[in-house]
């Protein structure tokens, strides 16, 4: 009988996932990276020879409110669903276990309709008649006549709505192991509740803090289905450029540019959370 080390083993039992990843990740992506250095064929294909004006063409000063906006969007989500989402996961990690199931449920049922219905549904309550605004109206907490759709807001709140349920499900995992034994030592010791909830309860989850905000932001620069469905024509995001480079102007060269550029911003900061991770383990370690 042959026996196997506990590497070998490990490498075994990885191998599956490393060529799922390898087949529908690294090759796209080196095919991405590729097709950005080729010519533009204008009838709908990659022309024949290399050339750099794709990349030079991103110097160009109209690209850089669009990838502004991206990353302020991208980043203001991330904030806001952070901050919503760490006090709502402390309390579901301390209420029964019945009414924790509710809650879950609640949160991963929006994942039971299609991503296209949700925003659909977003533009009816943000429409000039639509029951939100309506209401706003009769509340007096908006004018008559105003604007709910077609605006940086409206993008800001759907990308909110949508990108939620990824912030509060990787901090629920990490706030479920947490010891809330520390805040009632904390609290013994003169920290007050929002003290101990401060330094407390939140370095206690930073992996999973980390984890959220990851992929909160990784999911939000890529968005171009609520820029084109809920903004104006001035809110349009690097997704939104990406799928008219493909599908209007033909030209999947830039198209690939663009994508190549979206995707080294994504990296970037999943590199920077591994590196944090790391040196949190070393100073944990030590």
């Amino acid at each position: 009988m042959i026996s196997r080390s506990p590497s070998s083993t490990q490498w075994l039992l990885t191998l599956p996932s490393l060529a799922w990843l390898g087949l529908f990740f690294v090759i796209p992506a080196i095919l991405i990276v590729v097709t950005a250095f080729r010519s533009v064929d204008f009838h709908g294909g990659v022309g024949a020879g290399w050339t750099m004006e794709n990349i030079v063409a991103l110097r160009d000063p109209a690209w850089l409110p669009i990838a502004w906006r991206t990353l302020a969007l991208s980043a203001a989500t991330t904030f806001i669903c952070l901050a919503l989402a760490l006090p709502m996961t402390f309390h579901m990690a301390r209420v029964g276990p019945r009414l924790r199931q509710i809650l879950l449920l609640l949160v991963v049922i929006p994942f039971l309709s299609n991503f296209l219905i949700r925003i659909f549904a977003w533009k009816s309550l943000l429409h000039p008649e639509g029951p939100l605004t309506n209401l706003l109206v009769s509340l007096r907490l908006v004018p008559e006549g105003a604007l709910l759709l077609n605006n940086v807001g409206a993008v800001l709140l759907v990308m909110i709505y949508t990108q939620l349920p990824f912030a509060i499900l990787p901090l629920y995992a990490a706030a479920e192991k947490f010891d809330f034994s520390l805040l009632d030592a904390a609290r013994d010791l003169g920290a007050g509740p929002w003290r101990s909830f401060a330094k407390v309860f939140v370095p206690g989850v930073r992996r999973g803090l980390i984890s959220a905000a990851v992929m909160v932001f990784v999911c939000s620069l890529g968005q171009y289905v609520i820029p084109q469905m809920v903004g104006g024509a001035s809110d349009e995001m690097i997704g939104s450029k990406i799928a008219q480079r493909v599908f209007a102007d033909r030209n999947l060269p830039q198209a690939s540019t663009l994508a190549a550029a979206l995707m080294l911003a994504v990296l970037v900061p999943m590199f920077v959370a591994a590196a944090w991770q790391r040196f949190g383990r070393k100073e944990a370690a030590s």
